[in-house]
């Protein structure tokens, strides 16, 4: 770098909006410089680095107590000192989101993601599979006849809600009910605005969950509500009716917001390139690999966060105890040390599946196999019902000068809204 750009004021990734819409240069900037970066705003590490990233995610020196949170709203005590683990333990509950299995560490963390792994066994996932293909037929039949649609509000939120609605047993006369509720308390985890940090976002699920366990654990009835209030931890026990609930509530909040933002990206790109769309068509096999590629291009998680326990080394740089670590999958994702030319969506890209869209070590997304199958059976049966989809231009301009909006948020990448139309 030359001293005029290494003086140049950096970014505030975590609140410039500009960010938003086009991460990449940034990443792409930090990456340059080393790929354990201290960015200056925040003074958190950014690790944009494929190899760097793996070996975070795999390292129990980085305690995932911060994950959706990071340095704000900030830690409740002083971290001094080389080790702060105890520190860490001692005050963990304190902070946002500390009820929920994606900040909790070993071994709370592999105890209640045993449970989790209990809801989502292969014949449950084969059983919702057989739901996804008529729910999105069920879909689409909503809006084919106007040759145009909202895709995120008309297809991919209400499809994602009711996916993971299926899968853990909602009784189906109460699905409406969730996708009403649910929908009205949008919001985004993560968001670039300095806003308040909720400590429990979720506790209109809870609430619901609740009363579905409660019950099945008086009144067994065989379904898969009952499989999860019945559900045991490893070593046997029966989990506390909260921990049960908040397994399910956690799965049905995170399985669907980075959904929609795979559904949106494939969608987008499909629209946007014709010749994409025609190879799609012509070979709906390309399709899982497709997927695979979305989800490298376009990482639906641009990263979260980790606070260190004690020192660490990573990719030759020694990164103290209570440091903020974010781990940014999105920039991982197109490190060329890892990828050919990674700006480039290539379909049939080889390596395309190792991505780290969902993570890597003991916090691997347990939903990734829910996720491909909702994306493939998705755009199978929109490109089998339509014909030539492609962007409205009164909603999103012309192809020389589109307009998208994403979601504000530093954790999350995906857009607000996508118009299609299409031919039957």
């Amino acid at each position: 770098m030359t001293d005029a750009a290494s003086t140049r004021p950096e970014p505030d990734y975590f609140r410039d909006a500009d960010l938003v819409a086009d991460p990449y240069p940034y990443f792409d900037s930090l990456r340059n410089q080393c790929p354990v970066h201290r960015e200056r705003a925040h003074d958190v590490v950014m690790i944009t680095g494929y190899d760097e990233a793996v070996a975070v995610f795999n390292d129990q020196r980085f305690s995932s107590c911060t994950a959706s949170t990071g340095p704000f709203p900030g830690f409740p005590v002083p971290l001094e000192g080389d080790d702060v683990s105890e520190l860490i333990e001692k005050h963990r509950d304190e902070l946002p989101f500390s009820d929920q299995i994606l900040t909790f560490d070993p071994p709370k963390h592999t105890d209640h993601r045993a449970l989790l792994m209990r809801l989502i066994t292969p014949k449950r996932l084969n059983e919702n599979e057989a739901f996804m293909w008529g729910l999105a037929d069920r879909q689409i039949d909503t809006f084919i006849g106007n040759g145009e649609c909202e895709f995120i509000s008309e297809f991919a939120t209400p499809v994602a809600m009711l996916v993971i609605a299926d899968l853990l047993g909602v009784p189906e006369e109460d699905h409406q009910h969730f996708r009403d509720s649910m929908l009205r308390r949008g919001g985004n985890v993560g968001g670039t605005a300095d806003r308040p940090v909720e400590h429990s976002p979720l506790e209109w699920l809870y609430d619901q969950f609740a009363a579905y366990i409660e019950d099945r654990r008086r009144e067994p009835r065989g379904d898969v509500l009952t499989g999860l209030a019945t559900a045991t931890f490893p070593d046997g026990s029966l989990p506390e009716v909260m921990d049960a609930v908040r397994i399910a509530s956690n799965l049905f909040a995170a399985g669907q917001e980075t959904t929609v933002r795979l559904l949106s990206t494939a969608l987008l790109l499909i629209a946007e390139r014709p010749e994409l769309q025609a190879a799609l068509r012509a070979d709906p096999a390309l399709i899982p690999n497709f997927i695979e590629e979305c989800l490298r291009y376009e990482s639906p998680v641009k990263g979260d966060f980790r606070l260190t326990k004690m020192r660490a080394e990573i990719g030759g740089v020694e990164i103290p105890a209570g440091s903020n670590v974010m781990v940014l999958n999105g920039a991982a994702n197109r490190d060329p040390r890892k990828f050919d030319n990674p700006s480039e969506f290539q379909v049939d890209r080889a390596n395309a599946r190792q991505h780290l869209a969902f993570g890597r070590g003991p916090h691997t997304c347990p939903g990734a196999p829910l996720a491909r199958a909702e994306g493939r059976i998705s755009i199978e049966r929109m490109l089998a019902r339509t014909s030539n989809i492609r962007i409205s231009e009164r909603v999103h301009g012309p192809a020389d000068a589109r307009r998208y909006r994403y979601v504000p948020t530093y954790i999350l990448r995906g857009l607000t809204d996508l118009t299609l139309e299409f031919d039957q």
